[in-house]
């Protein structure tokens, strides 16, 4: 999607121009400077149309990105609860000495030794 930013400093530019060169046909000093300023105008108005086309980018690719980083992310959650289920029920009395010496050491953790 283009900027209109582009288009109509596009336009300005090109105006400033045909404006400068009649200027300089015509040895109108006032016409020259004045189409030289409306040209500078329009390039800069296209580079601010380019900027927010290059940051309107940026942000979908980041966007993206973190769509894809948020499903990845999903994925390795679903597929890490399935394999945490799967031991457990094959081994639940090991789960359950794990599961306790994981409490006591957040507990020792959270509140030190005494």
């Amino acid at each position: 999607m283009v900027d209109t930013d582009r288009i109509t400093g596009a336009a300005r530019e090109l105006g400033g121009k045909a404006q400068a060169a009649l200027g300089d046909i015509a040895g109108d000093r006032r016409a020259q400077v004045e189409g030289r300023l409306r040209e500078a105008q329009g390039q800069a108005e296209g580079l601010a149309g380019e900027v927010r086309d290059a940051a309107r980018g940026a942000a979908d690719t980041a966007v993206e990105y973190a769509e894809d980083a948020y499903e990845r992310g999903r994925h390795a959650a679903r597929s890490g609860a399935r394999t945490v289920t799967h031991y457990v029920e094959e081994t639940p009395l090991l789960a359950l000495l794990v599961a306790g010496a994981v409490g006591y050491g957040l507990a020792l953790l959270v509140h030190g030794r005494r």
